[in-house]
């Protein structure tokens, strides 16, 4: 079974040799690797090279940003299985070897997803993404999956069309949204990947536009003869969980109260939807008043829990 791997690269060369090194050192045997990179002046180019002999195809020009990037990839990509892993993200060893082996045994499933290691720009454990089985609904009401962990079936991809060019932040959800409304989705309880978190990274740089995309999102929902019949019976949850999504990246790049007013929306929504981040709410509150050590403290009690699980 092939598999495409699509990297968007810009101006992240302190991270694409490692990137590049985790897809060739797979050692999966029909595997086609795409880089689409943006014209980068840092070094890119010359890293890209060096891996020239081993890449089905790459790039590097002028794009109109990472979804026009990785549509590039996927126009050209003929695997039965494609992904993309970003260039500062990582994939862990034999990953594709268990996602082609989950796509044999889910013959009818469009995405298959697993869980994802959150690491900082020197490499270190920050977190472990865990997800749960998903379906569309789930998906509405802003339940993210990681990125770095999704694979999908390249021809339901294609009945869903590409990466719409409008969405910057959202961009990935937005497509499993319509994925999830042609084939079902299979999680695998396992790491597959490691999302690395730094602050050149769009969700901490621009956190605030992550829930400005929700709610176009949910905008977009409305739209849709699918999305639009859940929402007649759960729009309250589906708003709660905008504003949660919110939440959570204004809280991640520090802006306190802001996050603290969108979890105070989304518990007027939907209090479950709230309420399951109670210790994110009650770190962010503790912090508006000078517990500056609070998330330091935090941090390190969880880099050890992972690091003893790993």
């Amino acid at each position: 079974m092939k598999i495409s791997i699509i990297t968007p690269s810009f101006n992240q060369a302190d991270y694409l040799d490692e990137t590049i090194r985790s897809v060739l050192d797979q050692g999966y045997p029909d595997l086609e690797y795409l880089i689409a990179d943006g014209a980068s002046t840092d070094g890119s180019v010359e890293i890209i090279e060096k891996y020239s002999e081993h890449l089905t195809w790459w790039v590097s020009e002028i794009d109109a940003g990472q979804a026009d990037a990785i549509n590039k990839g996927f126009s050209r990509a003929t695997g039965e299985i494609i992904a993309w892993l970003n260039s500062d993200d990582v994939y862990l060893p034999e990953t594709l070897s268990k996602v082609a082996a989950l796509f044999e045994e889910n013959p009818d499933a469009g995405i298959i997803y697993g869980d994802v290691l959150s690491i900082d720009g020197e490499g270190n454990p920050i977190n472990v993404q865990r997800f749960s089985p998903y379906e569309l609904e789930d998906l509405m009401a802003f339940n993210i999956i990681s990125q770095p962990g999704v694979f999908m079936r390249r021809s339901i991809l294609e009945q869903a069309g590409y990466l719409d060019l409008d969405y910057h932040f959202l961009l990935d959800h937005h497509l499993w949204l319509r994925m999830a409304q042609l084939a079902p989705m299979v999680y695998a309880p396992q790491i597959l990947a490691k999302a690395r978190y730094h602050a050149d990274a769009k969700n901490i740089a621009h956190a605030e536009k992550f829930g400005q995309e929700a709610f176009k999102i949910l905008a977009w929902m409305e739209q849709q003869p699918i999305p639009a019949q859940i929402l007649r019976k759960k729009k309250a949850k589906v708003l709660a969980g905008a504003y949660h999504l919110d939440a959570f990246y204004l809280v991640e790049a520090g802006k306190m109260w802001a996050g603290l007013a969108a979890y105070a929306r989304a518990f007027a929504k939907h209090p479950p939807t709230a309420l399951k981040s109670w210790k994110r709410i009650l770190y962010a509150f503790l912090s508006l008043f000078g517990f500056a050590r609070v998330r330091e403290i935090y941090t390190k009690k969880k880099q050890k829990k992972i690091e003893r699980g790993l």
